[in-house]
């Protein structure tokens, strides 16, 4: 079972690992629309489409990255009030936390799901110039969001195995004021 355990661990770890490989490229995708987009005017082209396929990439960038964000402690935690409970109540608040956060992070996931479904269903396509299938956007949220729901999941069974979360704390990145 420990075996199982470690592989589990060791592949959700290298997931949530390859989710921000994947964010950074969907930012570097952006620079380069931005770029051929400004090429484009300078040379007076058009390139159709640009914003919107910018705008797609800043979305799957986003969804990508929430796991790994979460894993490195770039969300957004209360640790101040944390930080000043005893180990009890700070297990509770965290087990709390984590399982509202799971359950909403799950009722996204069927949601955007079942839009990304019905867009694909109904061949929507977007209103921009690009007029691309809408759901293939679509399908970079609903990726991005299993892979978050299923990392708030890790988080809230490893919290209620051990009684402590496995978010590492980027020194650098924290406030000064906690």
């Amino acid at each position: 079972m420990k075996t199982f355990a470690l592989t589990l661990r060791g592949v959700l770890d290298r997931v949530y690992f390859a989710c921000g490989v994947i964010a950074a490229l969907f930012l570097i995708a952006i620079l380069v629309l931005i770029v051929v987009q400004m090429v484009a005017r300078w040379t007076g082209e058009v390139f159709p489409g640009a914003p919107d396929y910018a705008g797609y990439c800043m979305a799957a960038a986003s969804f990508f990255a929430f796991a790994y964000a979460l894993n490195h402690g770039a969300h957004i935690r209360v640790s101040i009030l944390l930080n000043h409970v005893g180990d009890t109540a700070r297990r509770w608040l965290e087990t709390w936390c984590f399982a509202v956060a799971t359950a909403l992070g799950w009722y996204f996931v069927y949601y955007a799901t079942k839009a990304t479904y019905w867009s694909w269903k109904f061949n929507d396509i977007s209103q921009g110039q690009d007029a691309s299938p809408i759901w293939i956007p679509q399908s970079a949220m609903v990726i991005g969001s299993v892979v978050f729901a299923i990392a708030l999941t890790d988080h809230l069974i490893h919290v209620l195995v051990s009684g402590d979360h496995r978010i590492e704390a980027d020194v650098v990145d924290q406030s000064h004021g906690e």
